[in-house]
């Protein structure tokens, strides 16, 4: 018995030192990708956004700010400019105010930001919209505008800056998905349909940029303790305007921040960032899908009755 802690005792030291080694260069590793690299985030103004702002700007990374409203970009400057940051060199973010739902209006904020900042190492594409309703009562003009915002923009302004980052062999594309994207919930047929179409869209990037060092993630949370509910349309295009239950418990958005800073300095390709029934759900559509039918059929059900009340 003594001689067998001898063994173990040694081996299980040894095993977590060369694991807390690993995971120390790893974050060395991370830190040195963001620090000093071009990030430019969409819908930085509030939620996972402003939250990704913050900690790329403490990681030392040089910012493009995008939103639509130039007054709230302006307070999340002067906001950052406040923190205190002693550890790593920081850098004045770049504004550049647009509306990523005009697609038309996309190429022309790609060559402003390539104008203000003369690269982009990461696009973090996190702006969008979200959406409450049944299918027979919505209006074709309200998917149309959910599917400008969430898809077409998106692929719009990763478009318009990928030549410059193939040219210089050097780029990182983020999408901040769902796990709507991969799984369909009743009466959210606009924004799921949006999100699956992003994570196909970026699944092909990412196989089309493997020879030009182009890395690709796509990150799918649940649900966020954001307004994303509070300012989601509905059919006839009106705000929803309230607080989901689902949204009001979900993740912070700091910590889903940190998870996403986390991925782009690993550069992995894919994250899931869900507890455990949505995650089972995934497997349960991909592995039983019958069972998976019955289960959102008996939801919708439930959400119909519910309303009705």
């Amino acid at each position: 018995m003594d001689l067998t802690s001898w063994v173990i005792l040694p081996l299980l030291l040894g095993s977590a030192g060369v694991y807390g080694l690993y995971k120390l260069l790893q974050k060395l590793r991370s830190g040195a990708y963001i620090q000093d690299a071009v990030v430019v985030i969409t819908g930085a103004t509030s939620g996972l956004g402003k939250e990704c702002a913050k900690l790329f700007y403490e990681a030392g990374a040089r910012l493009v700010l995008c939103g639509r409203n130039e007054e709230r970009l302006e307070d999340l400057v002067r906001e950052l400019s406040r923190m205190k940051i002693r550890s790593t060199p920081i850098h004045k973010p770049h504004k550049v105010i647009f509306d990523l739902s005009d697609v038309n209006t996309v190429a022309s904020a790609a060559e402003q930001i390539l104008h203000l900042v003369g690269r982009v190492d990461i696009l973090i594409n996190n702006a969008g919209i979200s959406y409450r309703g049944t299918i027979l009562d919505t209006n074709v003009s309200v998917d149309r505008m959910v599917m400008d915002t969430n898809y077409f923009g998106p692929v719009a302004l990763t478009k318009a800056l990928l030549p410059s980052m193939i040219k210089n062999r050097r780029g990182h594309i983020v999408a901040i998905s769902s796990v709507q994207g991969k799984i369909s919930i009743p009466f959210r047929s606009a924004y799921a349909a949006s999100k699956h179409a992003t994570q196909a869209f970026f699944d092909c990037l990412r196989a089309e940029m493997e020879p030009h060092d182009i890395d690709v993630t796509v990150v799918s949370p649940g649900y966020i303790q954001t307004n994303l509910s509070v300012n989601a349309v509905t059919g006839d295009g009106s705000k929803y305007g309230v607080m989901d239950k689902n949204t009001a418990e979900g993740r912070s958005a700091q910590e889903v921040a940190r998870i996403v800073l986390s991925a782009v300095g690993e550069r992995r390709k894919e994250v899931l960032v869900a507890g455990l029934v949505p995650t089972l759900a995934v497997y349960l559509r991909a592995l039983a899908p019958k069972v998976f039918f019955s289960v959102m059929a008996a939801r919708a059900r439930k959400e119909r009755k519910l309303k009705e009340a």
